[in-house]
């Protein structure tokens, strides 16, 4: 298991086996086309493997942004069609013009950036926009779309293309959390459904202060051979974080689970949200506040830790954007590293969660 993955792992899971089970559905009644012993769209690989970890094993193994057989121009196509279901223009923007160094039709460009009809474009083209469309607009992938996904790409390119997505899916999440704007001199090529807040730092463009790279560090592998500007992106968010291992002792295992509750509630996805759920009570969440989470309660009488989580959610996902004072109040109750790895943990549990939503797993 990628070690990135343990400690999210160990909050959706441990202490919960028992009381998920219990609300499991028997073999009979999953749809024609989720398999009965892996409980997903995809074969059983491996016994006792199970949800995102069994999903990844039907990986091809390539680095599939530059690698895949399906070339650049559809890997960045992918690329571009998750940052625009999360209207983040910083994404957008530097893989635009990666899409077109790499060939792909300026005409398909625009078609995702105004959200046009696929109409007459390439089937594989059109088919990898579709996928990303109903995933992100859904938060599940129809049958109709999976057959044709499956025909078309292939099960091992499939797989690929939504673990790609996932990736900068929860890239989209980091940024968008960090209010990540173009630099100086770089153009903002993507159309947003709102004004993006003015609250960023001259230097990074950013809500984040500026911390240099250690020298001879290798670069992520999302954002390598120097596409984002330095300072900035990515790299720059990890820099202000301290990482998975500190953040329970920095604020608590509760506070870690109801991160992961409220990204999962945002997703409708409810194979995550069962494990998310008990994991959040053997995590020592209050009742009332999975409850709240649940039903979508307003934030009245919460605890102000557990209302600037829940609506630090609410804002990112739902509306693509944080509001400077919601940056704010998380800001001061959590510390700006802590604030950084909880994004961070959001992050993680979107990218499963298109995993999950994309092959339907129960």
């Amino acid at each position: 298991m990628p070690m990135r993955h343990a400690l999210l792992v160990v909050l959706l899971v441990a202490g919960a086996v028992s009381a998920v089970k219990a609300q499991t559905a028997p073999s009979g009644s999953l749809p024609r086309n989720v398999d009965s012993k892996s409980r997903s769209r995809l074969p059983l690989l491996e016994p006792g493997v199970e949800g995102v970890e069994a999903i990844r094993l039907h990986a091809s193994g390539v680095d599939v942004r530059w690698s895949s057989p399906l070339g650049r121009d559809l890997t960045e196509l992918a690329i571009l069609t998750a940052a625009r279901a999360h209207d983040q223009p910083y994404e957008w923007s530097l893989h635009e013009m990666e899409a077109l160094a790499v060939g792909l039709d300026p005409a398909v460009i625009d078609l995702v950036r105004y959200r046009r009809p696929v109409t007459g474009v390439p089937e594989k083209a059109a088919v990898i926009v579709e996928v990303g469309r109903e995933i992100f607009g859904t938060h599940s992938l129809g049958a109709v779309t999976y057959a044709r996904a499956l025909e078309v790409l292939g099960r091992g390119n499939l797989v690929d293309i939504v673990i790609l997505m996932g990736s900068y899916a929860a890239t989209a999440t980091r940024l968008t959390a960090f209010n990540q704007q173009m630099p100086p001199g770089w153009k903002q090529l993507l159309p947003l459904p709102f004004a993006p807040p003015d609250d960023i730092r001259p230097d990074t463009r950013s809500r984040l202060p500026y911390v240099k790279a250690q020298t001879g560090a290798t670069p992520g592998p999302l954002y390598s051979r120097g596409l984002a500007p330095e300072g900035t992106g990515p790299g720059l968010i990890t820099r202000n974080g301290s990482g998975m291992k500190l953040l329970e002792a920095g604020v608590g295992r509760p506070t870690m689970a109801l991160s992961v509750l409220v990204t999962s509630h945002e997703h409708h996805q409810p194979y995550h949200w069962a494990r998310s759920e008990a994991a959040a009570r053997a995590g020592g969440v209050e009742a009332a506040v999975i409850d709240l989470v649940r039903e979508n309660g307003p934030l009245t009488g919460l605890d102000e830790r557990d209302a600037a989580i829940v609506r630090f959610g609410r804002e990112l996902f739902r509306n693509h954007t944080v509001a400077p004072a919601t940056y704010q109040r998380a800001l001061k109750i959590f510390g700006q590293r802590n604030l950084v790895d909880l994004v961070d943990l959001m992050a993680r549990t979107v990218n499963d969660l298109t995993l999950l939503a994309a092959f339907d797993e129960r």
